[in-house]
């Protein structure tokens, strides 16, 4: 007998995995997504939420599931857009089989993202319509179409990531300064669009950099801070060390801004780098009204710096804290508290290792009166030649001031350090590109390197030695400007003019202490 075929129709459609037989209608959601969060862009996504209710139930085959959304989202990166994630969740969920969006560029605007969605959704069935490209992610073509139009998309984030890089660096070398105002303790957007103080927040910054400079640490006062339920400039509840750490060093709290302390890396995955030469700074004096006075700033960095040098022998607590050495063993004093439960109650300062070697330190131990009764002492014997003293203390200032020479020989360095990066690069240029004698080549390889490595050095040589020379002119201006703003003999201590003109005291075995001022001047008390 003749063989027969019959041919058994399939009844299941192998990429949706729904039934050819039983009409079923496709489970449809929309998405809808703006990138700004501004006025104009608010009437756009609600139309885009209405638009695809509607378009979605008028369709008689589909379902209407709901409307995903994301505002004021980017869609260079899928991590953060919250609606979207949920959608593709609920997808994979097998609670959707279809979604409708306006275009590529609105689904992602990163190809990586577009086309990994695309195909994880496909393999759950789950097809994808871009209404702007006409492409239904199931068909034949869907997949190659996709690619080039996310391609597209990604280039056209690129271009507008350029444009609005130029626009920013435009501002910076114009001088236009703005601040990120929610996190930023002391001011807030003015009329003009300038920084503009605020009062009571201002108020908070002068107080932790006088807390810093009567000898708190970051860590001190941001547990003080946090005690007292004052709020972070973010809102929080709890302070951290590093926040208060942000605000004594941020130039922009004397008046003035550096630019583009950060730059980013990449635009799809908005990745920031902490600029370090790669791209330009642009630094503006006089920016902006200042909450903090530029000398009293330049006190608490040079403060700062002398406690990195310390490590971890500074614990803070007091202006007498890492300031009085011991001349027996060159360790600090420390203070110590004698009757701690009684009316007699005393605070005393005495060597911290005066008890840690076979012989202990024979410098006596001293009461705080004494300490501000000696200062008052040393800082009056000192004022009675103000005039003269002050005279050479500007001659002084103005010496360490003048880094002419330095800065030529920087510009020297920095010149060499580029001709030999130069060079370097066409030498391994040259081999890989050309059969060259290996021996040779290492050996100008290493001398490259090694003209490189020795002029780098010396350059971090320079700028170290440039940057002691200014903070110890500041240190010097800080002290002439407290003693020629002291038009009398001083009666009572003051913690800040001991902060201001006080670098070190000596403490000898026989009782005597001597004061070494910032402008070098020494005297026993």
């Amino acid at each position: 007998m003749p063989r027969a075929v019959t041919v058994i129709p399939a009844t299941i459609n192998p990429l949706t995995r729904m039934s050819t037989v039983n009409v079923a209608k496709r489970r449809t959601a929309g998405y809808a997504r703006v990138s700004t969060d501004s006025d104009e862009q608010f009437t756009s996504y609600e139309a885009q939420i209405d638009y695809y209710t509607q378009f979605i139930k008028r369709n008689p085959e589909w379902e209407f599931v709901r409307v995903y959304t994301d505002e004021g989202i980017s869609g260079t990166n899928t991590k953060h857009r919250d609606g979207f994630n949920q959608m593709i969740e609920d997808a994979l969920a097998g609670q959707i089989d279809l979604i409708v969006t306006k275009s590529v560029s609105r689904f992602a605007r990163n190809t990586v993202d577009s086309l990994v969605t695309v195909r994880k959704l496909k393999e759950k069935g789950v097809e994808v319509f871009f209404e702007k490209e006409n492409i239904y992610t199931l068909d034949s073509k869907g997949e190659l179409l996709i690619t080039i139009m996310s391609s597209l998309a990604q280039e056209e984030s690129r271009s507008i990531s350029e444009n609005v890089t130029w626009g920013q660096r435009k501002r910076f070398s114009d001088g236009k300064v703005s601040l990120p105002y929610k996190q930023f303790l002391g001011y807030r957007k003015g009329a003009d669009d300038l920084p503009e103080i605020v009062p009571e927040e201002a108020a908070l910054v002068r107080r932790i950099y006088s807390m810093f400079m009567h000898g708190k640490t970051a860590c001190t006062i941001a547990r003080q801070l946090t005690s007292e339920g004052i709020p972070t400039p973010a809102g929080k509840s709890k302070w951290q060390a590093s926040t208060v750490g942000s605000i004594l060093t941020n130039e922009k709290y004397k008046g003035a801004a550096l630019l583009q302390k950060k730059f980013t890396v990449d635009f799809l995955t908005k990745t920031m780098k902490k600029n370090e030469g790669e791209v330009p700074q642009y630094f503006i004096e006089h920016s902006h009204p200042a909450i903090i006075d530029p000398l009293e700033f330049n006190l608490v960095q040079n403060e700062i710096a002398r406690r990195k040098t310390l490590g971890r022998k500074y614990s803070g607590g007091s202006v007498f804290s890492c300031r009085i050495v011991c001349g027996d063993c060159g360790e600090y004093f420390g203070s110590k508290v004698w009757h701690s439960n009684s009316k007699y109650r005393t605070v005393i300062w005495q060597c911290n290792a005066k008890f840690d070697g076979a012989e202990k330190c024979r410098t006596p131990h001293y009461t705080e009166a004494e300490l501000k009764e000696r200062f008052l002492t040393a800082y009056n014997s000192l004022f009675e030649n103000r005039e003269a003293l002050l005279e050479d203390c500007r001659l002084i200032q103005q010496t360490l001031s003048d880094c002419s020479k330095i800065d030529t020989e920087i510009s020297e360095l920095r010149e060499e350090i580029e001709v030999v990066a130069e060079l370097t690069r066409k030498c391994i240029s040259e081999n890989s590109n050309t059969a060259l004698d290996q021996e040779e080549y290492n050996a100008r390889y290493e001398s490259l390197v090694e003209r490189y490595n020795r002029a780098a050095d010396r350059l971090e040589v320079l700028e170290k030695a440039k940057a002691e020379r200014e903070a110890k002119a500041d240190s010097i201006g800080a002290f002439v400007f407290s003693l020629s703003e002291q038009d009398k003999l001083l009666t009572e201590f003051d913690d800040r003019l001991w902060l201001t003109v006080i670098d070190t005291v000596t403490a000898h075995e026989d009782g005597r202490l001597v004061f070494n001022f910032k402008n070098g001047a020494e005297i026993e008390a």
